[in-house]
């Protein structure tokens, strides 16, 4: 199953979103994709600490009425069918 592209993250907050961890900071980080895979929408954003390891956090989007909540993917199986799904778009982006 192949991932289609979203925006609904993009359009609502821009190119960043801040998040607030469990001990209440706030950090910015980067919508680096946004997809849909099968019923989920998943989106891959990226600190800025994150950028410099390369490294990206996947997270669920769920759809509240208008509002746009972000989850953990708690489930490893789950996490890893989305990794996957953001390294083949990042791979197709690369053929462009």
């Amino acid at each position: 199953m192949a991932p289609q592209r979203g925006t609904k993250l993009k359009e609502k907050f821009g190119k960043f979103v801040e998040l607030t961890s469990e001990g209440g900071s706030e950090e910015a980080y980067r919508i680096m994709s946004e997809f849909q895979l099968g019923s989920h929408y998943y989106a891959a954003l990226q600190s800025e600490a994150m950028r410099e390891e390369g490294e990206v956090e996947m997270l669920r989007l769920i759809e509240n009425g208008d509002e746009l909540e972000l989850e953990n993917i708690e489930s490893d199986e789950e996490w890893e069918t989305a990794a996957e799904a953001y390294d083949m778009l990042c791979f197709d982006d690369s053929n462009d």
